[in-house]
């Protein structure tokens, strides 16, 4: 470990500031799914009024049919169904009258059923509109045309997750592996006359990343413009079912058959009897520490992709930077696995030698060991504190306000926990119950908000609450289970459950805590829409 690269690879400075984590599927827009429409820049708007300096999101990638955004078949992608076909409206690459196959209705959890029948179909028909456009001579496309160009541009991702996206429609959305051996094993012949073949749906399919990109900057610069930053996420492994395995089998641990040699996960504990058995392929680091000017070229050009978006980014995982735990692929449990050694600061410096300072925070739960708090440390980077794990024993407690450093980031609770309401409700064990409530006190206003004013009073530079501690709501919100496979990453925000006495509450809280957005002065006002 490099102690001494804190000096020179800074963390970005974090502003002492308080946010939101609400990912945009959850927004309340049509067609079944949040997106990055009128939604969204509602809620910018609450976000605004209330005085919240950060919004935080989960992974932005392209789920494959899933719900999980930390399995996406793409490391650089973003999630076509998150496109806002009420923003291709207005653009002029979707007719008006077509919104209305779109249901009005927000239902409580995504409807993935209608985001494939419905949404993505009419998405895929934009993008043609778009393509018939811009291959013409019309001056008004003349803009749009270099923008898309442009985009095209970063070819280093784009054109092979294109082409990946056009085969696994062909082929049913199989597995790379189980597509013809030439094309798995990406045989130059092959490749080529897949791309003649598979042309259009390949520019549908850039198209798709444009509008989403477009969208997503747009979106960005909205907040920027207001004083909120935004919080995206990395997560260290990448699914074997990805562009970015086929398209670089050399930089995984795979066999000569590229099937997966061992695979990730994390050992048994006091909640796990056989571990946690995720199934991503591991990264032959010896290999990428070989490639580029400064070695580990694929995860710089992820994370400049990735700074490129965000303002900060959320490392999960990061004790896997140190070490990771390694499983043989054919083990059916965690059981058998072993700690290895990760790139440690090593990677790190690659990336700072490349784009400067880190926009980096550490997602550093669970059991950590000194050298984790070591790679962290030296990297200068802040790490996580999560509320409710601070009650139990007292090796629990460093998660308690009083043992925070500044540089950290307080959670009432992440997406991985029980919302506060569900877990004051059903789990927490009696013999912490009273612990909880010597510290907070029993408030008329319920735990939650006891939650939310101890991380915002706390010294941690940010503090995070999910929507659903805002507003209150037990385990039937929460986004995530982990271990659980189905059903998860679906909760929706409901119209009207943003309400005026939500923005005075989250105001008033961050001027008393000295957590204002430094852009913001004024007081807020009914004028948002909830």
């Amino acid at each position: 470990m490099t102690a001494s690269l804190a000096s020179n690879a800074p963390s970005k400075t974090l502003p002492r500031t308080a946010g939101i984590l609400l990912h945009p599927t959850s927004l309340p827009s049509r067609g079944g799914i949040g997106d990055l429409g009128p939604a969204a820049y509602q809620f910018l708007e609450f976000l605004v009024q209330a005085k919240q300096g950060l919004w935080q999101v989960l992974p932005l990638g392209p789920g494959g049919g899933a719900s999980n955004p930390y399995s996406a078949i793409s490391a650089f992608a973003g999630e076509p169904a998150l496109i806002s076909a009420e923003r291709l409206v207005e653009h002029g690459w979707l007719a008006a009258e077509r919104l209305a196959a779109l249901p009005a209705e927000v239902t409580s959890h995504v409807q993935y059923d209608v985001v494939r029948d419905v949404k993505l179909p009419l998405l895929r028909e934009a993008a043609g509109n778009f393509l018939t456009a811009i291959a013409g001579d019309a001056r008004s496309a003349a803009d749009a045309k270099q923008r898309f160009a442009s985009f095209c541009a970063n070819a280093f991702w784009l054109e092979d997750y294109a082409l990946f996206e056009a085969l696994r429609n062909r082929h049913q959305q199989a597995c790379w592996c189980d597509w013809p051996e030439d094309l798995a094993h990406r045989k130059p012949a092959a490749l080529e006359q897949a791309r003649r073949e598979l042309a259009d749906d390949i520019s549908i399919v850039r198209v798709l990343q444009f509008f989403f990109f477009e969208q997503w900057s747009a979106l960005r610069q909205a907040c920027n413009a207001r004083g909120v930053r935004l919080a995206g996420d990395i997560a260290i492994f990448v699914n074997y079912d990805s562009a970015d395995v086929w398209a670089n089998p050399e930089i995984f641990r795979l066999d000569k058959n590229l099937a997966m040699e061992v695979i990730s996960g994390v050992p048994p504990d006091a909640f796990t009897e056989d571990g946690q058995r995720w199934g991503h392929p591991l990264y032959r680091w010896d290999v990428l520490k070989e490639r580029g000017p400064h070695g580990y070229d694929w995860w710089v050009q992820r994370v400049r992709w990735a700074a490129s978006l965000c303002d900060y980014i959320r490392l999960d995982h990061f004790r896997g930077f140190a070490q990771f735990w390694e499983i043989p692929a054919e083990d059916k449990t965690a059981k058998n696995g072993k700690w290895v050694d990760g790139p440690g600061a090593d990677l790190f410096h690659a990336i700072r030698l490349e784009l400067g300072e880190l926009p980096f925070f550490a997602e550093d739960l669970g059991v950590i060991t000194p050298d984790v708090e070591e790679l962290r440390n030296g990297l200068g980077l802040p790490g996580m504190k999560v509320l409710q794990f601070g009650f139990g024993d007292a090796g629990s407690h460093q998660y308690l306000p009083h043992r925070y450093v500044e540089n950290c980031i307080v959670y009432t609770g992440t997406h991985d926990n029980d919302t506060v309401a569900g877990w004051w409700q059903n789990g927490i064990s009696e013999w912490d119950r009273p612990h909880v409530q010597a510290l907070l006190g029993e408030p008329e206003d319920g735990i939650p908000w006891a939650m939310i004013r101890a991380a915002q009073a706390s010294v941690a530079m940010l503090a995070v609450a999910p929507i659903q501690d805002v507003l209150g709501l037990g385990s039937e919100a929460r986004m995530n289970v982990p271990g659980v496979a189905e059903g998860n990453f679906q909760w929706r925000l409901q119209p009207g459950m943003l309400q005026w006495e939500h923005v005075q509450k989250l105001a008033q809280l961050a001027e008393v805590t000295d957590r204002l957005p430094q852009a913001l002065s004024a007081r807020p006002t009914e004028e948002y829409c909830a």
